[in-house]
């Protein structure tokens, strides 16, 4: 069970409708739910829906957002299936503008998620590169390009989400110095704080970050809804920060006052600086 469930889940789930308990079902499959769709896969109104997310919310299950619900954060993440699903197509506009940033014959390190994920994807068409990962998917992604050479570090091999991490995978990234990095995160702060779940991984992401000489962050805007224990760092450390929506005032201000970049990917692809 994951640790974004409420503790005492039994007896909490226990005076939940047949239909609440579909809702939550939902949510765990896939990581969110949205009213719309939910409304009419259930042939009831959104009213409804909304007040069946608000009961899941009062109980802790389920953490409320702009037009759905997540599963409640905790301090243990999302399954990789779920993390996958959730904004496919923020992630994907993301991962080719991060991609842009990056020219040919450039050295750069990646680090677990599934949007650095989405950025390998772009890449695949890059020219003369190194790319040095702690993550398996990423390796999977590039190793076919015939212009890109792909070192991968080694370590505990996660078997959710075949992320390698440990204190064997911090010792080998500083075994180098990038051009770029590119790195992903569980949860951002508006204060600037970038968090994570796992010690073990938060460890090597730090490692990552002192060792490149330009380091872009990317992460969707439903990152700033969700909820972290393992400090990162700050997004100061950083050169880029691409997303798919302006950020709020106070932490585009952090990021004025750091000369960190932020990019914002609309929805029809067309990159802007904040």
């Amino acid at each position: 069970m994951h640790g974004g469930f409420a503790l005492n889940e039994s007896q909490s789930t226990s005076s939940l409708s047949t239909r609440q308990k579909a809702i939550l079902d939902h949510a765990r499959t896939h990581g969110e739910v949205q009213v719309d769709p939910l409304a009419e896969s259930f042939k009831v109104t959104p009213q409804t829906i909304r007040r069946d997310l608000n009961q899941l919310c009062q109980l802790r299950l389920l953490q409320r957002v702009h037009g759905g619900a997540l599963v409640q954060d905790g301090v243990e993440n999302l399954g990789y299936a779920a993390r996958k699903r959730l904004a496919v197509e923020q992630k994907s506009a993301i991962g080719k503008r991060a991609a842009e940033l990056i020219p040919n014959d450039s050295s750069l390190l990646i680090n677990i998620g599934t949007t650095t994920e989405r950025v390998a994807e772009h890449l695949a068409s890059h020219l003369g590169l190194l790319v040095i990962t702690n993550n398996i998917n990423v390796v999977n992604t590039l190793r076919h390009s015939q212009a890109i050479e792909v070192m991968t570090a080694g370590g505990i091999v996660r078997r959710e989400d075949g992320g390698i991490v440990g204190e064997a995978t911090a010792e080998f990234i500083d075994r180098f110095k990038v051009d770029y990095a590119v790195i992903g995160a569980s949860a951002i702060e508006n204060d600037g704080a970038v968090l994570d779940f796992d010690i073990r991984e938060v460890r090597v992401t730090q490692a990552i970050i002192r060792n490149a000489r330009s380091v872009i962050l990317v992460a969707d805007s439903m990152k700033f809804q969700r909820n972290a224990p393992v400090r990162i760092g700050n997004v100061g450390e950083m050169d880029y920060f691409v997303t798919d929506k302006q950020p709020v005032p106070a932490f585009i201000e952090v990021c004025r006052a750091q000369d960190v970049q932020i990019e914002v990917t609309l929805p029809d692809d067309d990159p802007r600086q904040a």
